[in-house]
């Protein structure tokens, strides 16, 4: 495939350059696996961390969110322990939120697409990963550049920022130049595109079924705007594009047509040579149901490498997928040569992002006193003038709104709230509770429906008279606050 790195999105100086190849030149086979893996930490003990690195030199960390006290130093124990500088990466996708404990919610993709300003996808991409950048993250997952087409899709309905391949490539666009300008590398994802199966790749692999024509006028635009643009990385999904593997693969079988993850038809000659993306590949997570039925884990992950990735999102067994790697370049289904490659990219990306200068400095982590920053003032009246802008009227067919107390005084208010795990649960106070004092605060009169009553909505109706109720109350709202799986699940 080749690689220019002194093209987009690397850059690279002669010195950046000398760095790679010398750097390359003194690994190790086991120190050239470790380089291609991503890890995850799950609230790991700094003697944990340090043994693993010691043990597998791995080349990068996705970690799971603790308080910026916390992150900075396990950030700080990655670096001064690592061999080669570390990635550590983050899914900054609605905020510092998704970088560190503790940092702003500036709004999911759909809320920055719903205020119509692709300005808020730029503060979107430049606030979150400044607060991530403060405790060493240099990574982000995102922007999430698929394609809302069909509203039934359980991945990305509220993680991506519209059905419209222009606005999704604007929107991406500002994000990348606000990632960008908080220090941060990007990784648009998911290749080949999400957003028209309604099934899930941690469970089932999924499809995009658009025709190649299709595809080209939506996907294929906003990737090609988005290389054109400099995006640095791109996560591939266990997403199978059927019609396009038919075109570049003539008489491929239908049993044949793989995931994108696993197939070099779509990751070589279309990501590559059609588009002509020269960055980082990473698959996505590995241990999603969507990529590990197609082939034995043993299989899989040798041939990721070999269909053109240059990544790996997640080890499941250190040791096991070691020796998986090992296996397959002895039974040739990978190459020296294309590990090498992928490697040498990893290195690029590194360089890309001055680690190894920054290494030599000691400033690859943030002086502490930069936490400040996270969750500021100053961040929080950002994310509420977008959710300000993101306020959407879905309909007014009876010109009742809006509603105010001179015109709708007495109001019974309906809550439906998400029990259990949310992922972002920032208020202690119940969801009825809240709205009721703002509402109050307003000079509505509130009434709450309380379920404690024994009395469910068809029981309390059924014992009302319409009559009754209608002369009660002036208006019925309902405000529902629940994360579906998608929001709340692993993936990247």
């Amino acid at each position: 495939m080749g690689i220019n790195l002194k093209a987009k999105p690397f850059y690279l100086s002669d010195e950046d350059i000398k760095w790679v190849e010398n750097t390359l030149a003194n690994l190790t086979l086991d120190e050239k696996i470790g380089q291609v893996f991503v890890d995850m930490l799950w609230n790991n003990t700094e003697e944990e961390v340090v043994e693993r690195i010691q043990k597998y030199g791995m080349g990068g960390f996705r970690y799971n969110n603790m308080s910026p006290a916390d992150l900075h130093k396990q950030n700080r124990v990655i670096q001064e322990n690592s061999k080669i500088p570390a990635l550590i990466a983050a899914n900054i996708e609605a905020g510092g939120d998704g970088g560190v404990g503790g940092g702003t919610h500036f709004g999911h993709h759909v809320t920055i697409g719903a205020t119509q300003d692709k300005e808020n996808a730029y503060k979107l991409g430049y606030y979150g990963c400044k607060e991530a950048a403060a405790i060493g993250c240099n990574w982000t997952f995102a922007p999430i550049v698929d394609i809302n087409k069909n509203w039934r899709n359980c991945v990305v309905s509220s993680r991506c920022f519209s059905s419209e391949a222009q606005q999704v490539l604007d929107m991406s666009k500002e994000y990348l130049r606000g990632a960008k300008d908080a220090g941060l590398a990007s990784c648009m994802k998911h290749f080949p595109g999400d957003g028209l199966d309604e099934r899930d790749q941690h469970i089932v692999t999924t499809n995009n079924d658009m025709s190649v024509e299709e595809w080209e006028e939506n996907f294929g635009n906003v990737y090609r705007g988005m290389i054109d643009a400099g995006v640095e990385a791109v996560m591939i999904g266990h997403i199978r594009l059927p019609e396009m593997s038919r075109k570049l693969r003539p008489g491929i079988k239908d049993n044949e047509i793989m995931p994108a993850t696993i197939a070099p038809e779509l990751l070589q000659d279309l990501l590559r040579d059609e588009l002509g993306f020269n960055g980082l590949v990473i698959t996505d997570a590995t241990h999603m149901v969507g990529l590990t039925s197609a082939m034995r884990r043993a299989e899989i992950m040798p041939y990721t490498i070999a269909a053109g990735c240059d990544m790996i999102l997640y080890y499941r067994d250190k040791e096991e997928d070691i020796e998986a790697i090992k296996e397959g370049l002895a039974n040739g289904v990978l190459t020296e040569e294309r590990l090498n490659e992928a490697v040498t990219r990893v290195l690029a990306f590194k360089a890309m992002l001055k680690l190894h200068t920054k290494k030599a400095e000691g400033t690859l982590v943030p002086a502490e006193e930069n936490l400040s920053i996270i969750g500021c003032e100053e961040h929080k009246q950002v994310a509420k003038d977008i959710a300000d802008q993101a306020i959407t009227l879905v309909k007014n067919t009876k010109n009742q709104l809006p509603l105010t107390p001179e015109t709708h005084k007495r109001i019974m208010l309906y809550t439906v709230e998400q029990a259990g795990f949310a992922p972002n649960k920032v208020e202690a106070d119940r969801l009825n509770q809240r709205v009721k004092a703002k509402l109050e605060a307003q000079g509505f009169e509130v009434t709450l429906f309380d379920p404690a009553a024994g009395l469910n909505g068809k029981q309390l109706l059924a014992a009302t008279p319409i009559k009754e109720f209608v002369d009660q109350f002036d208006a019925v709202m309902l405000f529902v606050h629940v994360a579906g799986f998608s929001q709340s699940n692993m993936n990247e």
